[in-house]
């Protein structure tokens, strides 16, 4: 039996530049860092005593004569892309510690710790590099999902991070240098809110990316904030000003398409300024799903108060990528 963990991430400035349609003319990058929430599966060869070939559990309980017969398209298209076939059958178990379908890079999260964990099974030791191209195969090529580049590397490496992209899905990973003061301080600030539904990434993102030609300045500004706050970070600068970046970039990221906001995800956003936030942003390609909140210590009460209707959580910085917590 082989178990990952693979955790979500939080990407702060850059979203929307990791997307393949942008990167055939320009050049993209983002900052993100995974956090303490992760995803697990587990995987493991099935006895022939049972009478189906398969077992396949997440939201649904699977069992199946045949891969074909899966129905959740990453363990079914995964398991095609791996070889793998039915000759021997297969036990894949998914647990997560959020919501899917959030805006926490689940989605590419459970792409990795699935590869991670199959190609353990089989006796390899892929490197991070291998683990996130193959996801980015997944998800791109064979499910045709429209989704960025970052998420599936972010997971897969682990860290604060900047990423950046030339030339199409050729990227380069650059930890961040920064003290841990720092980094404790930023972390005390941000919580994470979530809105109370769920959607699907790629198809919020389709309407982003119909108006990738009209949206080059907007991309441009969000691209380049990536350097802005990392020399917020980098320097001596209030770290208050990280959260006024954050604040800077939502109101141009809704800018992208009519569905990246909604009249929920706005009253909340104008509730917590209210309440003493200093920025914040939904997560992910947009709609709903969680919202990152940069909040000061002594109004994080307040905020918590006005803002009852939502569930509300702390999170840490997590400097691993996917690993394979058990193999035996």
């Amino acid at each position: 039996m082989i178990i990952s963990k693979t955790p979500y991430r939080v990407s702060f400035f850059g979203g929307g530049t990791d997307y393949p349609l942008w990167l055939q003319d320009n050049d993209g990058q983002v900052l993100s860092t995974t956090i303490d929430k992760s995803c697990y599966i587990m995987a493991d060869y099935r006895d022939t005593a049972f009478e189906t070939k398969h077992s396949v559990v997440w939201s649904h309980i699977e069992a199946v004569s045949s891969i074909s017969e899966i129905l959740h398209p990453a363990v079914r298209e995964g398991l095609r892309m791996l070889k793998f076939d039915d000759n021997t059958g297969l036990n894949i178990h998914h647990v997560g510690d959020l919501p899917a379908r959030a805006g926490i890079g689940s989605s590419s999260s459970f792409s990795v710790g699935l590869i991670n964990c199959l190609l353990h099974l089989r006796g390899e030791n892929p490197t991070n590099f291998d683990l996130a191209t193959k996801a980015i195969d997944l998800e791109h090529y064979r499910l045709k999902e429209n989704v960025g580049y970052q998420d599936q590397i972010a997971v897969a490496y682990g860290g604060f991070n900047v990423i950046k992209f030339t030339g199409g899905s050729d990227f380069k990973v650059e930890p961040l240098k920064i003290s841990k003061a720092r980094l404790d301080s930023l972390q005390s600030k941000l919580l994470l809110v979530f809105t109370g539904a769920s959607r699907i990434s790629s198809e919020v993102a389709a309407k982003m990316l119909e108006n990738v030609n009209s949206n080059t300045s907007l991309l441009i500004n969000l691209r380049d904030m990536v350097a802005r706050g990392t020399n917020i970070l980098s320097s001596d600068s209030p770290i208050d000003d990280f959260g006024d970046l954050l604040n800077e970039a939502w109101s141009l990221k809704k800018q992208l398409a009519s569905n990246i906001t909604s009249k929920r995800v706005d009253d909340i956003y104008n509730r917590a300024m209210e309440s003493g936030a200093i920025g914040g942003k939904l997560l992910g390609a947009g709609g709903s799903g969680f919202m990152l909140l940069f909040v000061p210590e002594n109004k994080q009460e307040q905020l918590a108060s006005n803002l009852s209707d939502c569930t509300i959580s702390s999170i840490s910085f997590e400097s691993n990528g996917t690993e394979i917590i058990y193999n035996n």
